[in-house]
């Protein structure tokens, strides 16, 4: 059966713009059953039906979203119209611009001869002209009888222009006397004419000058000039000789096309926007800046879509994920309540509700733990493959309410006498085989609240939970979470309400607090198995078992002996004389000396396989808990192994998931910003106290680290500079050395000449086998950093009964003392009809002749105040002294 696609119940109420109740109320009239939760997936169906109900809450919010829509329109049609009218003014500046600089060029006049004025202004009667009315007549000659036929045409033309000239300046002289003699005589000087100097021009050498000069002017300028062409006047058709005009020295000025004035103005705007393509060369280097602009652009995009992708493993801490989301913790936690999720700042978030909050925030999160597996191929098995195997239990419950109790009167052993304070603070994996040779792993989880991420590991390799519950006490806060856990991780869940052999017990009230939470049991017409037992006397445990075996075989639990083993770390150990020891429990396959392991980013060869009672085993089947030795290092509690055909490919991937790793912590390192700084300066006694971890297991440091981070307050700042598994080494308290830590060593003790090291430094050493005692050893470090507060004290009052006023000396009061003691140390104040008018201290304080240190109540003194005498009978004088109080976390 295909499944339904479902949508999260927070998306469709922010689409419906409806309230959770309002929803969940709708739908259980509607005789739908839901989780009360934003994060609650529903089908298609359930969504149409709120969709059809809640039609018009959505058009609401579509009809603002709209109008909303509408104003954001309106802007930006009026932030277009504007950039219209600014381009509009750019344009008109550029073509202003463009109509300035182009302008036509004009060339040079051309000197062909010179022109006789007078002849020009000579009166038309004066000439002589011919039939046809020509202005001139022009002399034929036969050019052909002339031995130099350049020259005769010459002289003939100068001898015709001299005698025109006589003529004209006679003429002119007439008309000029008689102008003058009508008005005024006017001052002039007489022209004598052309002089004759017998020589003669050669046309072809003035012509050949002008074009060498004409061409010498092309090619300088670059360009090719349209030629004018000189208008050539005929006389006489019959007469086949031209005359060369004067030329046209006047050029009119003609008009720029459309094309030129756009062409124009392109130019004038890539000119101010620096974008000219004059040359080759910047056309080349502005094709090279707009490539790398683009390629920046993709980079900064590329960037900006990683940003947005958070690559973390599971199990990270709300402070972490803010610190990769650049937001505050404050924004998480917010985020999570509005979801109904309570979470802190160092509270490890588990895959589910890191992705919720991630997508609150718009991030996608990758967990790198998962791909890196993806690399590893697993064959499916075939069905014909699979034989049936022992179930996996895990313990869950409260602390001190008879986990270990109850696994000891199983295996027939004393675990707790092994464990520091009668609590368990590792997780123990045990194989026991019943009277009928039914086997089955347990898995034993410490109950107390540090160890939350261990418990989480330990309902993830689980088939079967069975949560234990004391009869004489109530459903505790560590047994809600290990339900949730179980509840989260898919698997059933078997009630063993324990110490019934108690005067108090009351295994009703527990039944009835757990329907409280949903959860109904069999003997209350429910479906969750439950049962009363006693871990100490035995009773209802072999019923407790069936149960347990009855739930097993519903679940139908099957694996492939035949095949590499896998399965998943429990715990991690570093023995003095044995190295890394690695407890892990194997879910599939079998494990065989001599396997290449990979386990998280650790990888070895198996070279020894224990039980957990140190017994040497050659293989471990399906469902076994073992101890192996090999391993390089002691990998994190909860990681996954695998069997890899070659060691050369498990140290590829280890070393490749230790430098993802790495990547990661270097991302959730929160460095010191300006703000932070600010912020210590103005509280002005801003401590750190740094601290080096070490323990005996993986699982104990981790969960001491988060015990420790969570004492952090505004004042004082825990640091876990380094933490580890193993003894305590000269280099740690190197390290403590250089950082000014102490060194916190849990299960472990100082190895070698690390003490002679340590105090020869002076470096604190504390070790710890209980947690309580870590936790609450550095709470009192903590408190003795803080500052002292600083708190006032009232110690008593006088009243001024008279004033004795000595001179060199001042006033003097006569004083009762009607409240507590007077000292002559410490502070006081004058009230005078209930306003404090002065506040200082005393000079002297007298009772009859003598100095006294203090005067007691009903007791009557004399006093004086120091740098005040304004003091009258009836004020009131209130004595006080400041205290150091001791701060508290």
């Amino acid at each position: 059966m295909a499944e339904q696609p479902s949508v999260r119940l927070n998306k469709v109420l922010r689409e419906l713009n409806i309230s959770l109740d309002r929803a969940v109320e709708f739908l259980n009239q509607k005789e739908i059953e839901i989780d009360a939760r934003p994060t609650t997936k529903i089908t298609t169906e359930v969504y149409r039906t709120l969709l059809d109900e809640f039609e018009t809450d959505k058009s609401k919010k579509v009809a603002s979203h709209e109008i909303s829509e509408e104003k954001r329109k309106e802007k930006e049609n009026l932030r277009i119209i504007q950039e219209k009218k600014e381009q509009e003014r750019l344009d008109q500046i550029a073509k202003r611009e463009a109509l300035k600089t182009n302008k036509v060029a004009l060339e040079k006049p051309k000197t062909l001869g010179k022109i006789n004025l007078e002849l020009v202004n000579k009166p038309p009667k004066t000439l002589s002209t011919d039939k046809e009315g020509s202005d001139f007549v022009e002399k034929e000659i036969d050019v052909s009888k002339l031995k130099n036929p350049q020259e005769e045409v010459e002289k003939s033309e100068i001898t015709n222009t001299q005698e025109k000239d006589k003529e004209s300046i006679k003429e002119t002289t007439d008309e000029e006397n008689s102008s003058v003699q009508e008005t005024l005589k006017t001052q002039y000087t007489k022209l004598s004419g052309p002089k004759k100097t017998g020589q003669t021009i050669n046309l072809e050498e003035v012509n050949q000058k002008e074009k060498t000069v004409e061409d010498a002017r092309k090619r300088k300028r670059k360009r090719i000039s349209k030629d004018i062409k000189p208008s050539v006047k005929k006389t006489n058709n019959n007469k086949g000789l031209q005359q060369k005009s004067r030329p046209n020295t006047i050029v009119k000025k003609d008009e720029p096309t459309e094309e030129e004035v756009q062409k124009q103005i392109r130019e004038t705007l890539e000119k101010l926007q620096g974008k000219s393509n004059k040359s080759k060369g910047a056309k080349y280097r502005r094709d090279k800046r707009v490539q790398h602009r683009q390629k920046t652009e993709e980079e900064i995009a590329q960037i900006e879509a990683e940003s947005k992708m958070l690559k973390v493993t599971e199990f990270i801490t709300v402070g972490e994920v803010a610190t990769m989301m650049n937001i505050t913790s404050t924004e998480i936690i917010s985020a999570c309540m509005s979801l109904g999720i309570m979470v802190t700042m160092n509270q490890r978030l588990d895959a589910e509700t890191l992705s919720i909050v991630a997508d609150e925030f718009g991030y996608e999160v990758t967990f790198e733990k998962a791909e890196l597996e993806e690399n590893i191929e697993d064959v499916e098995d075939l069905e014909e493959d699979l034989s049936p195997r022992a179930p996996i239990v895990t313990v869950m419950g409260h602390v001190d309410h008879g986990k270990t109790s109850l696994l000891d009167f199983i295996r027939e052993e004393n675990v707790i006498a092994g464990e520091s304070g009668g609590i368990t603070q590792h997780i123990g994996a045990y194989g026991v085989t019943l009277d009928n040779g039914q086997k089955i792993t347990f898995l034993d989880t410490p109950g107390h609240e540090a160890f939350t991420a261990m418990r989480a590991r330990g309902a993830q390799v689980t088939d079967i939970a069975i949560i234990v519950v004391a009869a004489d006490d109530d459903i505790m806060p560590q047994t809600k979470e290990a339900i949730s856990h179980a509840q989260a991780a898919g698997v059933p869940i078997v009630f063993a309400i324990n110490k019934i052999d108690k005067e108090n017990a009351n295994p009703d009230k527990i039944k009835e607090a757990l329907a409280g939470m949903n959860l109904m049991v069999e003997d209350w017409g429910g479906k969750v198995q439950s049962h009363d037992v006693s871990a100490l006397k035995g009773t209802g445990v072999k019923e407790l078992l069936e149960k347990v075996l009855l739930e097993a075989e519903l679940l139908e639990l099957k694996a492939n002996a035949n095949r590499s083993a896998k399965g998943t770390v429990v715990e991690a150990i570093l023995d003095k004389g044995r190295g890394y020891v690695s407890t892990i429990l194997v879910q599939n396959g079998t494990l065989k000396m001599g396997d290449y392991l990979l386990a998280g980013k650790q990888s070895g060869k198996v070279k020894a396989i224990f039980n957990e009672r140190g017994v040497n085993l050659e293989e471990a089947a399906p469902s076994t808990p073992v101890s192996i030795l090999g391993l390089d290092g002691a990998p994190q509690a909860g990681d996954s192994f695998y069997i890899l055909e070659d060691e050369r490919e498990a140290k590829q991937i280890a070393a490749k998931r230790t430098q993802l790793l790495r990547e990661q912590s270097v991302r959730t390192q929160r460095h010191i910003t300006l703000d932070e700084i600010g912020r210590r300066i103005a509280l002005g006694d801003f401590k750190e106290l740094n601290i080096i971890l070490k323990g005996d297991v993986d699982g104990s440091v981790e969960a001491l680290t988060d015990s420790l981070q969570k004492l952090s307050t505004g004042e004082i700042e825990i640091n876990i500079i380094h933490k580890g598994v193993g003894a305590i080494t000269e280099s740690d308290v190197l390290l403590a050395s250089a950082s000014d830590a102490i060194v916190i060593g849990f299960n472990v003790r100082p190895m070698g000449n690390a003490r002679s090291v340590a105090e020869k430094e002076e470096i604190d050493i504390r070790s710890y086998s209980i947690i309580y005692d870590a936790i609450n050893d550095i709470k009192d470090a903590m408190e003795g950093m803080l500052s002292p507060e600083m708190r006032e004290e009232i110690t008593g009052n006088a009243e001024i009964r008279e004033t004795f006023k000595i001179s060199k000396i001042g006033t003097i009061a006569g004083c009762m003392v009607t409240t507590g003691k007077i000292y002559k140390n410490s502070g006081i104040r004058i009230i005078r009809e209930g306003v404090v008018i002065f506040a200082g201290e005393l000079i002297s304080l007298k009772r009859f002749k003598e100095d006294v240190k203090e005067v007691a109540k009903g007791y009557d003194c004399g006093l004086q105040v120091k740098n005040y005498n304004d003091i009258k009978v009836g004020d009131v004088l209130e004595f006080f002294r400041e205290i150091a109080v001791k701060k508290s976390l």
